[in-house]
């Protein structure tokens, strides 16, 4: 179901995923089955989304995401792709974020770019995140700091 007033520009969404009201999808956007796109959410082109994942409200997927399978990804959670954006400068080459399988990002957390959120790890909410993970492990805090393993 793509809701009528989204503005959904790639060719394919599996009829399985929920993309709600007010989203923009670019072009070459890759989302997979079985996702809830929630209203209010932009993804750019270079964004690979897999399958049985929630982005919630409020949250922009820029150029050089890649989420995995089954990952949850709170309101308003911030993704960076520029270390040092500037105003009409833009970047060479765009650092690749990786969400990895199972991570749960809580809300209104914030990830720099170029890291790695491994399988399974909760990363808490509010939590700005800067530095890449292992399996298995619980983060949050500013900075966002490893508090126990799962």
């Amino acid at each position: 179901m793509i809701h009528p007033l989204s503005d959904v520009k790639c060719s394919y969404i599996p009829k399985s995923t929920n993309v709600w009201q007010f989203c923009v999808i670019l072009p070459n956007a890759k989302i997979g089955e079985n996702c809830n796109i929630n209203m209010n959410v932009f993804i750019e082109n270079e964004v690979s989304i897999g399958n049985d994942v929630t982005v919630k409200s409020g949250v922009q997927i820029w150029d050089g995401i890649i989420i995995e399978d089954n990952v949850f990804i709170g309101p308003n959670v911030t993704f960076i792709n520029d270390k040092y954006p500037r105003s009409k400068e833009h970047q060479k080459s765009i650092p690749k974020t990786i969400v990895k399988k199972g991570v749960s990002i809580g809300a209104n957390s914030t990830i720099m770019c170029g890291i790695t959120i491994e399988e399974n790890c909760i990363i808490g909410a509010g939590s700005v995140l800067t530095k890449s993970t292992n399996k298995h492990e619980i983060w949050f805090g500013n900075p966002a700091q490893k508090k126990r393993n799962i």
